[in-house]
């Protein structure tokens, strides 16, 4: 008897990515598949691509040539507005320094994305106040980016990215910026609550220790997919 296939239905899909930075080719024909519900860790040297692909995925640039499909839909030919309300509701983006708006507190950081939804504050702030504690930053709530440790304030950016509960979660270089104790701390937090929710997670990183903690690695060089493996170093989570 056949086994049966129980692997994950793709949830983003890219076929053949192709962009231009002027005269530079970051991506030289990039394909690439995000599982529902995996952590996925794409790694390379500085200059592989890694960034501009997860830019693409994320419907934040467009691709001069290839494809990019989620939900039945063509990210590379909807509408910006439509790219813009799919990041508010069904894609969540934490980059490397956070970009957090230092003029707000923590509570207020993590609470826009569902002000923008339409959500009244008092509702939004509860909510967000749940997820600064899921992140372990309860009682930060009211510090504002500038007074709080980077790990802290990248542990906010992941809240504000998780908050609106979404599909998919884009994080690029999210650890970069980090020490080792910060970065242990930050991708455990993640993968916890990307775990729980079921949420897919692209993770840019050329960190080794980083990507062991994802499912599944793939390894950009010179803006094309050249190997794959399980991830399989154990870390504590």
């Amino acid at each position: 008897m056949t086994e049966k296939n129980t692997r994950p239905s793709p949830v983003l899909t890219a076929r053949g990515l192709v962009k231009e930075h002027g005269r530079t080719r970051a991506l030289r024909g990039a394909s690439l598949e995000l599982r529902e519900a995996e952590i996925l860790a794409v790694t390379g040297a500085s200059g592989s691509g890694k960034s501009t692909l997860l830019h693409c995925m994320a419907g934040i640039v467009r691709p001069d040539e290839g494809s990019v499909a989620y939900a039945g839909k063509r990210l590379d030919q909807l509408p910006e507005k439509d790219l813009s309300e799919l990041r508010r509701t069904d894609f969540g983006v934490v980059f490397q320094f956070g970009q957090l708006i230092p003029e707000l507190t923590a509570v207020d950081n993590v609470a826009l994305p569902l002000l923008l939804a339409g959500t009244d504050r008092g509702t939004a702030r509860e909510r967000a106040g749940e997820w600064l504690e899921r992140f372990g930053v309860r009682g930060q709530e009211e510090q504002r980016p500038g007074e709080m440790s980077g790990g802290q304030a990248q542990r906010v950016s992941l809240a504000r990215a998780l908050v609106t509960g979404p599909r998919v979660v884009f994080a690029d270089e999210p650890t970069g910026a980090l020490d080792s104790l910060a970065s242990e701390q930050v991708m455990a937090a993640l993968t916890h609550a990307a775990r729980e929710s079921r949420t897919a997670v692209l993770l840019i990183t050329h960190d080794a220790q980083t990507a062991a903690y994802a499912d599944r690695e793939v390894t950009l060089r010179d803006g094309v997919v050249v190997s794959e493996a399980d991830a399989s170093l154990e870390v504590s989570r």
